[in-house]
């Protein structure tokens, strides 16, 4: 199981590298679905143009385990054969990725069932701190924690 929680330029990892990973599992000949996510920077945000985020959290080491629990979690709840996830932090623009997620199941309903849970849970379980810059000023959003 691939699970990291990167600085922005601290290492490039992308969707095709998740897959490539995901796909030495030793179950891939019971597997029949992949599913992937690619959260990006929206560049609007209601009715505010963005300019930029900043994504953060107040101890790394604390999120990169809680994340890899939940990819644990996920993948014994749902019995899908491997997990890939990659959570950036830093400044990011329009279109950025910032959290990336691909799932290896048997069957397409348990593998899409885990990656919604992964996607739902790192949202809002999670203590990360984003600082929208917006044409309207600076919001600050706290999730989770």
């Amino acid at each position: 199981m691939l699970v990291k929680l990167l600085e922005k330029d601290e290492e490039l990892i992308t969707i095709p590298d998740l897959l490539h990973q995901i796909k030495k599992s030793i179950k891939i000949d019971e597997c029949g679905a992949i599913f992937t996510f690619e959260g990006i920077v929206r560049g609007e945000e209601k009715g505010k143009k963005v300019d930029k985020l900043i994504l953060s959290t107040p101890d790394k080491l604390k999120t990169q385990k809680e994340l890899e629990n939940i990819a644990r979690e996920v993948k014994e709840k749902f019995s899908v054969a491997e997990i890939g996830v990659v959570h950036y932090l830093g400044e990011f623009y329009t279109g950025d990725s910032l959290f990336l997620v691909a799932v290896l199941g048997n069957h397409r309903q348990e593998t899409l069932d885990a990656l919604t849970e992964i996607i739902e849970r790192t949202k809002f379980d999670l203590d990360f701190q984003k600082e929208e810059h917006t044409t309207k000023g600076t919001n600050i959003i706290m999730s989770g924690g």
